[in-house]
């Protein structure tokens, strides 16, 4: 597209925009009434539905905070710096991130970031000169109360991709990335959960699985030989929902019979992705739903 064919959409969405407006007998005074405009004028066909779901996640992300979002510390996928070179490499293939957090004693003392290409280097005749320390990159911190929409300017200004999270007395409480954030505007960015195409459920292990939350009942009920279902919600993501009852936050979880689901991505409006686990017994469910 040439610049005279843009200036020429711009054109255009700016003359619609100001008709939009002008068209009606008062401006919005709060986001809530702008949001009401959009919906209306989705409802006129003047956009379609994943349009307004990505304005909408425009206007709310200047609403929520990194702690909204967070992937929470005990879920961080991490590295020892003490560790050696075979003992990195299965943790890093297994989860597919393209970074880590580097800890020191505990999950709480983050002293670095690896980034999964530095490795590359050390295969072959290299691998006996691997130090973790010479390819380890310096960690950004960031607060829990800091604004989503600065989070995302500060990501874009610095090229960084992930930030660590810490408390109130500098321990890490979690890590966030710009994925993270993205998503709360675009939706969802499958990247670290390959799935097949067309499928809704992965099995990562023998009693783990990934689930997109809006697997239906029926599928669900399927795949595991159950028999779920409820007239309120058709999703397993429904199910989690009836069953915590408020929008969950990133790292909650709640067990419903043999099943403990956590969730693994939401947003302000929906939860988006599931980590399943099937327990032995109710009994086992109970006991690890308490220590949850």
């Amino acid at each position: 597209m040439n610049s005279k064919d843009r200036s020429s959409r711009g054109s255009l969405a700016a003359r619609w925009v100001e008709r939009f407006f002008s068209s009606n007998t008062s401006e919005p005074e709060n986001k809530e009434q702008l949001v009401d405009l959009l919906r209306q004028a989705k409802n006129r066909a003047l956009f379609d539905t994943d349009a307004l779901s990505m304005m909408e996640g425009v206007l709310q992300v200047s609403d929520l905070q990194v702690r909204d979002i967070m992937i929470p510390r005990a879920q961080m996928v991490v590295i020892d710096k003490d560790k050696a070179l075979k003992d990195i490499l299965p943790t890093a293939v297994a989860s597919g991130h393209s970074r880590f957090p580097v800890i020191g004693e505990d999950r709480a003392e983050v002293v670095g970031t690896l980034l999964a290409k530095d490795l590359l280097q050390y295969f072959g005749e290299k691998t006996s000169k691997f130090k973790l320390r010479d390819i380890l990159r310096s960690a950004v911190f960031v607060p829990e109360s800091k604004r989503l929409d600065v989070l995302l300017k500060e990501f874009r200004a610095s090229r960084n991709h992930m930030a660590i999270v810490v408390d109130e007395y500098g321990a890490a409480a979690g890590l966030v990335t710009i994925e993270d954030v993205l998503e709360q505007i675009v939706g969802e960015i499958e990247d670290e959960y390959d799935f097949d195409e067309g499928a809704f459920i992965m099995r990562r292990s023998e009693h783990e699985f990934t689930a997109k939350a809006h697997t239906t009942l029926e599928d669900f009920n399927e795949y595991f030989s159950t028999e779920y279902g409820d007239d309120d919600y058709e999703t397993i993501g429904g199910l989690v929902l009836s069953a915590l009852g408020h929008m969950p936050k990133r790292g909650e979880s709640v067990v419903i019979d043999n099943f403990r689901f956590a969730v693994l991505g939401a947003d302000s409006r929906k939860i988006r992705l599931l980590n399943i686990e099937r327990i032995e017994s109710v009994e086992k469910a109970e006991v690890i739903d308490r220590a949850g």
